[in-house]
């Protein structure tokens, strides 16, 4: 440790972050520098660690998890460096004599990335029981004097309407208060919550603060698959971020420490964007280093995530190749498959070049009415009358893998499982099971509920051969259970820990066993779930205008290769809205449906030239970071771009929704001043587009000439000097 002044620190990171740790001369430990560039102005001195204790409360009145009794009291103990592999990791122990209670800060950072892990460890080294009603997963103070000028980054979300970013000026969600003036911290603050288990229900965990003066930003994600709290509050001396899992007076959860006992909150990430041309970039490779110096703010920020996201999940070998699922589902079947429907649709999904082909909702079902007797998952016999083998062998027999739809935790009210596994396997409240539009919810921590789910998974692989397993969710259980809990809340959370456990044992059991996460849609998409899942369902839209920006959106929550957005071309779409359909998946994990049988030739072959196109660009958008050369898109914007940078080349899908010619202008500023060549990657077939390319400020023009909603993947490549480029025209 290094003296200044009055206070010490504690410096820690790696190549591409700096944290430094301040202890005041009291012994208060806070984050006093968290970048990979410039430190900026020195942020507030918020505690490292706040935890509400009941009978110790805040230190001062408020509505904050800020200035808690114990998180003011906590004093710098000691701290532990280490490496494991890519990681860099650094715990922090802090005390407070007046309870006993202990704190463990953890920070985690993968070599080369700009961001940190964090969560904490409490434990009662006390000799009286310790009531504890919230504990952060991070706390610190954001560097920039005050909110003024600071700007919030934060996405709504629900089912149909996922990821609505927007951006605004922090003082419209903050009045200025003239604390200094008060002598006073306020009381206020911003707080967002999410409860219940549809993590990304009705917000996201996904937010960001922004200094656009500077370049500044800090993005960070809440890695937890039950309810979660994200605020920030203005201090005398700054703005700071709390975030955290579930609490006592957001989602009905405390939890009870006797001496002795810990307790550990869920993980929380924070990525940084420092500005300036030594930015979050430095010693990042590939597609960052075309980023280096010349994105900051959000667009740093979320390149930085995006680089942290890969460095959390678990290995995989989906992971490289990124295989084209056809699932029968969406403005298909809807739910209703049966031998004979699904048998030329297989064929038309092979011939497309669907790699994996799934079975959605309904195989299971024998009398039409499946939503409230489900749970068995055995197949149905009068769907598939020679036996569902017949048409998993013809998935095979195509080339393409075989996957089933499930909904694992949830037990109809009609279903013969409500009955045979006991009352202590599902979610109760009052000794009553819980029910939710006509559903139990299984317990995970019940062994009789694991069995049975461990059971039907080894059943479909092993006799099936099931290699692909769509795991939807489509109940909310609310507050929890009091089951073996002091609170419905730390039920719940418990709960979602053994919801991960389990699909950490499948895995373990069948490593290739692909498993897509779905929640009506994406109304569970996060990192708990995602760094063990292959690929989310970004959302349930079944009007294809309205999908775009669901799928531009995607990539600031989820890594573009995990993103499937569903293309769903129908015969009755003119050529042009084929089309549309399809890029809306291209930029992701293409996701077909659509009744391909009965298209026209053209038509079958204009999927066939998308799916060729995205097995070209696929494993370079395994390594991409995202840009928005339009902004984040807005629900109802005429016009919307996402573009995927990768070590040679960008990849712009663009589309328009009005109904007449139009232009847009792209930025891409980090391919300014450079000729660039650029080509349509899908559709080549149709009417090309007018281009026009403004080397010095790197904005790229295109005009759409015709009538109607029209979209376009681009490859966009810098070219030398005495290189030919394309034509002007797309």
């Amino acid at each position: 440790m290094n003296a200044r002044h009055t206070e010490t620190s504690l410096v820690w990171g790696h190549s591409a972050l700096r944290v430094v740790i301040a202890i005041s001369p009291d012994g208060v430990v806070s984050i006093r520098e968290l970048g990979a560039g410039d430190p900026g102005p020195r942020p507030p001195a918020q505690p490292l660690v706040e935890v509400l204790l009941a009978g110790q409360g805040r230190a001062r009145a408020s509505h904050r998890f800020s200035d808690t009794a114990v998180g003011r009291r906590f004093t710098y103990v000691g701290a532990e460096q280490a490496r494991d592999g890519r990681w860099h990791e650094l715990r922090i122990t802090l005390r407070d004599e007046h309870t006993g209670l202990e704190a463990h800060a953890h920070l985690r950072s993968a070599e080369g990335v700009p961001a940190v892990r964090s969560w904490t460890t409490i434990t009662n080294r006390g000799v009286r029981e310790a009531v504890v009603l919230g504990v952060t997963s991070f706390a610190a103070g954001f560097p920039a004097g005050s909110a003024d000028g600071l700007q919030v980054v934060r996405a709504d979300s629900e089912w149909l309407g996922e990821s609505r970013w927007r951006v605004r000026p922090l003082r419209e969600e903050m009045a200025d208060l003239n604390l200094p003036l008060h002598g006073q911290d306020g009381r206020g603050r911003l707080a967002v919550t999410s409860t219940g288990a549809w993590s990304t229900g009705q917000h996201l965990p996904t937010a960001g603060l922004l200094d656009p003066h500077s370049g500044r930003a800090w993005l960070w994600q809440i890695e937890h698959n039950g309810p979660w709290r994200w605020e920030i509050g203005e201090r005398r001396d700054g703005v700071y971020v709390a975030l955290l899992g579930p609490t006592d007076i957001d989602h009905q959860w405390h939890t009870v420490l006797a001496p002795g006992e810990s307790f550990t909150t869920v993980p929380a990430s924070v990525t940084v964007s420092s500005g300036g041309p030594h930015g979050a970039y430095d010693g990042l490779q590939g597609a960052y280093d075309e980023l280096q110096g010349v994105y900051d703010g959000l667009h740093g920020a979320a390149a930085a995530l995006t680089a942290h996201r890969r460095a959390l999940l678990r290995p995989h070998p989906d992971r490289t190749r990124l295989p084209v699922v056809f699932n029968d589902y969406m403005n298909t079947l809807m739910g209703d498959p049966t031998t004979a429907k699904l048998l030329p649709l297989i064929d038309a999904a092979a011939e497309a070049g669907a790699e994996v082909f799934c079975i959605d909702a309904g195989w299971y079902d024998d009398d039409g009415d499946w939503w409230d007797s489900v749970g068995e998952w055995q197949p149905s016999q009068t769907r598939f009358p020679r036996g569902i083998e017949e048409v998993l062998g013809r998935i095979r027999e195509r080339g393409m893998i075989p996957g089933l739809w499930l909904e694992p935790e949830v037990i109809g009210v009609r279903s013969p499982m409500a009955d045979k596994l006991p009352a202590e396997a599902f979610l109760q409240r009052g000794g009553t099971r819980i029910v939710e539009h006509g559903r139990y919810h299984l317990d995970l921590r019940h062994p009789a509920a694991v069995a049975h789910l461990d059971e039907v998974v080894d059943r479909l692989v092993e006799q099936l051969g099931v290699g692909y397993f769509k795991l939807d969710y489509n109940i909310d259980p609310g507050a929890g259970t009091d089951v073996h809990a002091v609170s419905p809340g730390a039920g719940l959370l418990a709960c979602n820990r053994a919801h991960l456990a389990w699909l950490e044992a499948v895995l373990d059991r069948h490593p290739g066993l692909i498993l897509e996460n779905c929640a009506s849609g994406a109304m569970r998409m996060d990192y708990a779930l995602l760094s063990r899942m292959q690929l989310q369902s970004t959302s349930d839209q079944q009007d294809p205008l309205r999908y775009p920006p669901i799928a531009v959106a995607a990539p600031l929550s989820v890594l573009p290769e995990q993103s499937a957005s569903w293309a769903y071309p129908q015969p009755d779409m003119d050529d042009e809205r084929v089309a549309y359909s399809l890029c809306t998946g291209m930029l992701g994990r293409l996701y077909l449906s659509g009744h391909l049988p009965t298209m026209t030739a053209a038509q079958r072959e204009s999927v066939r030239a998308a799916v060729t196109a995205y097995r070209g660009i696929r494993a370079g958008l395994a390594e991409a970071a995202p840009v928005w050369p339009l902004g984040l898109p807005g629900w109802a914007d005429p016009w919307l771009s996402l573009g995927l940078v990768t070590p040679g080349h960008t990849y712009a899908g663009v589309w328009c929704r009005t109904d007449e010619p139009a232009a847009a202008s792209l930025s891409l500023p980090h391919l300014a001043g450079r000729r660039v060549d650029v080509e349509v990657v899908y559709p080549r077939h149709l009417p090309a587009w007018d281009v026009e390319w403004d080397q010095e400020r790197g904005r790229l023009t295109l005009t759409k000439p015709v009538s109607g909603p029209s979209a376009r993947i681009l490859r966009i490549s810098p070219v030398s000097s005495s290189s030919p480029v394309s034509s002007p025209l797309l």
